[in-house]
């Protein structure tokens, strides 16, 4: 071989492994569609309105409203979002209140979802207000009845409300809570996947990187919560379109587009069965409940 052929070939391998690199940094991404609250501030406060029922549940919204708060407790050094949890103004169903993200448990009956988070979307791409809610009719069970599993699913649910997505789908760990490993079974001692990590920080940061310099959809946080709501979206058939699955059934996404021209965008966390019977199924219509 030549050296100018062996020069060749050595920038065209070096540009393999370049393109290689730029692939693994956009795959790394998980934005919710690019979703994301409109806000004049490089940091904004989002409310969490707590509709929930019980004392442990609470205990877990203030855990996880904590942690995402704290990016340096997990190596990352800034965060564009603060949770402040704020007296609820939603009713069971958990219907959605502007500017707002409330949180909600009830038993919402056997139709094989853990953990459901809906957002309502203006212009493409502003979040106005969404809901975060826990199926207490699966967590009564000895299955899912643990502390860890319920601390992953409330800080992965009202993270989406944020507009992030998943970190990984297969159910392997990567001690996130934007991923799916299952506190369930013999992992149920287990606190891996119960927090976010650096990485869900820094996709905040990517996601927040630019401000809105005219308009806002966060709620004030010097004002009383909006009165207004809009349905509830934990009736499957409100959903609309399936838009995504995982691979393994645990994950859908669904549209559904509004009279007023907005679109709601619901997440849902099916359980391990739901997933199990028919993975490549919508699970709202398979049995899987």
């Amino acid at each position: 071989m030549t050296c100018l052929n062996r020069r060749r070939s050595m920038v065209f391998a070096a540009g393999l492994v370049a393109l290689g690199v730029l692939v693994n940094v956009a795959s790394a991404t998980h934005s919710w569609g690019g979703y994301h609250w409109a806000r004049t501030t490089p940091q904004f406060t989002l409310k969490l309105g707590n509709n929930l029922s019980t004392a442990s549940w609470q205990t877990h919204l203030s855990n996880a409203s904590s942690d995402w708060n704290s990016p340096t407790s997990f190596g990352a050094t800034s965060t564009p979002l603060i949770t402040a949890i704020v007296a609820g103004q939603s009713n069971k169903r958990c219907s959605m209140v502007a500017g707002t993200t409330q949180v909600c448990n009830s038993t919402y009956g056997n139709n094989g979802w853990l953990g459901l988070a809906s957002i309502n979307i203006t212009g493409g791409v502003h979040i106005t207000q969404g809901s975060a809610k826990m199926n207490d009719t699966y967590f009564n069970t000895s299955t899912y009845n643990n502390v860890n599993e319920k601390q992953h699913v409330m800080c992965q649910e009202i993270a989406h409300t944020f507009g992030l997505d998943h970190q990984s789908t297969d159910g392997t760990s990567q001690n996130s809570c934007m991923d799916y490993f299952s506190n369930t079974g013999v992992n149920a001692t287990s606190t891996l996947s119960t927090q976010p990590n650096a990485h869900d920080f820094g996709e905040l940061n990517l996601i927040y990187a630019h401000t809105n310099d005219t308009i806002t959809t966060v709620a004030a946080t010097t004002s009383k919560l909006p009165a207004a709501e809009v349905a509830a979206t934990d009736d499957h058939n409100s959903w609309g379109m399936l838009v995504s699955q995982s691979n393994n059934g645990r994950r859908s996404t669904y549209e559904a587009y509004n009279q007023d021209g907005s679109k709601t965008a619901t997440h849902v966390y099916w359980t391990l069965e739901a997933a199990a019977k028919c993975s490549g199924c919508d699970h709202r219509y398979d049995g899987g409940h």
